[in-house]
């Protein structure tokens, strides 16, 4: 019974491993594979036929299979031969090492050449020699920087997120595996994209109206159209970071300080480094596969910039919110519902009234920040970025306060959190939609503070006398 299980199980494993293989098996590149053998062999074929044909001195045999075995072989290389190159080992390679010739090189190279010239006209074997030592120190230079950038391993500590404007400290850390070799000289940048981009095309669904004016017949149509190239992501590293040696079997790390003018989402996918050791005739460059993301939020605006903001603020906020509390809002007349223990006796005794202290309550100091996105065109481009920075300027002021602070935006998802509504300020742009969130937005005993594109007088009557209002 067990050799039987035993059995079945082996079979059962084997049949999922061949099953494995099969969907892992790229069909088109073994069929183009064994369609550019099959033709070869028929090329080959032909040519042989073609040599019995003209030893017999049949010409016209011998012209038609030449011509077929001619047919068959640049059939095969312009359809097979460059679909299966692609998928060589040999593509990937190139595009993980790059050389690009420095200054120096081109002046050695030039030199070299000169030297060959005159050894050429001048027969001299010491010229020779030179040249022969000339370009033996090119093919060293190569093999040398290829083998200190080898097996080197990229690791970049970042920070979760950043404040536009404000420089953020980025860890980044080499590592050279290697037993023996050290490395000399490496940078490690960003990547520069060479690669032009080829404009893309799409069919789009129309109308074909005809005439123009009158509309008589209107009927579906396709149009070819250019597609908007997509916007690249804005990169980490901004400047390159240089080690001027890593031992074997070691580690360097340098710390550099970045500063990202602008909020928004800032990702990289790959980083290169690179070496001109050791005569610097070429820079060598490795590409590096390394995913790194960092969210940069809003700048913060200066004090002078909300000077004549916050205190406004505050201001009516306290006012909004009296009531019982530590902070003394008024001094008034007494009423028969007041507490005696509420009585401002220095008050009383210099009026000869009883006076009482009115309190603004702690337990109802709520505060709601909102930003109500504009649409596209409604503000200018700055005045849209300083109301963003203000927004999260403020936000991050009155959480430092003693505060419920909650938060509201256009399509804004997130909760009471500050973070989340830094990350909603950090991504948002204007918006497509012509609802406004003053019309849907609930109201409630909070004191709100809106930044809107608004004219005054649009807003709605019950957050009007709830609410300070910025307009942008």
């Amino acid at each position: 019974m067990n050799l039987c299980q035993t059995e079945c199980k082996s079979r059962c494993r084997m049949i999922t491993i061949l099953k494995s293989f099969w969907n892992n098996l790229d069909g088109e590149a073994w069929l183009r594979f064994f369609l550019a053998i099959a033709g070869l062999v028929l090329a080959f074929a032909a040519a042989v036929f073609s040599s019995a044909a003209r030893e017999s001195g049949n010409m016209l045999a011998t012209a038609i299979f030449a011509s077929s075995a001619l047919f068959l072989a640049a059939v095969v290389g312009l359809t097979t031969v460059p679909y299966l190159a692609r998928r060589v080992a040999a593509t990937r390679v190139r595009e993980a090492l790059h050389y690009e010739l420095t200054r120096e090189g081109m002046v050695y190279l030039g030199t070299a050449l000169v030297i060959g010239i005159a050894a050429l006209n001048t027969a001299n074997n010491l010229l020779f020699i030179v040249l022969a030592a000339m370009l033996a120190a090119i093919i060293v230079s190569g093999l040398a920087s290829a083998a200190v950038i080898r097996r080197l391993d990229l690791d970049m500590a970042m920070p979760q997120n950043a404040f536009a404007g404000k420089p953020v400290a980025v860890r980044v850390r080499l590592t050279n595996p290697r037993l023996w070799m050290p490395a000399f000289s490496v940078k490690v940048f960003t990547p520069a994209g060479k690669k032009k981009r080829v404009p893309e095309w799409e069919w789009q669904k129309t109308e074909f109206i005809f005439p123009r004016r009158r509309q008589w017949l209107r009927l579906p149509d396709y149009t070819l159209r250019r597609k908007a190239p997509a916007q690249r992501t804005a990169q980490l590293l901004t400047r390159p970071v240089y080690f001027p040696y890593i031992g074997a079997r070691d580690t360097a790390e340098a710390q550099v300080e970045l500063i990202f003018p602008k909020r928004g989402l800032y990702s990289q996918d790959s980083f290169s480094v690179a070496t001109r050791f050791p005569f610097s005739f070429l820079i060598k460059s490795r590409k590096i596969q390394l995913e790194r993301e960092l969210l940069v939020y809003p700048a913060l605006l200066e004090s002078d910039d909300v000077l004549d903001v916050l205190p406004m603020i505050t201001g009516e906020f306290v006012s909004y919110a009296r009531g019982r509390g530590s902070e003394l809002y008024l001094i008034r007349e007494y009423t028969p519902q007041d507490s005696a223990r509420n009585l401002d006796w220095k008050a009383t005794a210099k009026t000869g009234s009883l006076k009482v202290r009115e309190y603004s309550r702690e337990d109802e100091r709520r505060l709601r920040l909102v930003f109500d996105n504009p649409e596209p065109g409604r503000v200018a481009s700055s005045a849209y970025e300083r109301s963003v920075s203000l927004a999260a300027t403020l936000a991050c002021h009155f959480n430092t306060e003693n505060v419920e602070l909650s938060f509201a935006g256009t399509e804004y998802g997130g909760g009471m959190n500050l973070e989340d509504f830094l990350r909603y300020l950090a991504m948002v742009q204007p918006a497509k939609t012509t609802e406004s969130v003053l019309d849907t937005l609930p109201v409630s005993s909070d004191f709100n503070v809106i930044i809107t594109a608004r004219t005054p007088g649009t807003l709605p009557s019950a957050l009007w006398f709830t609410s300070y209002v910025i307009y942008m």
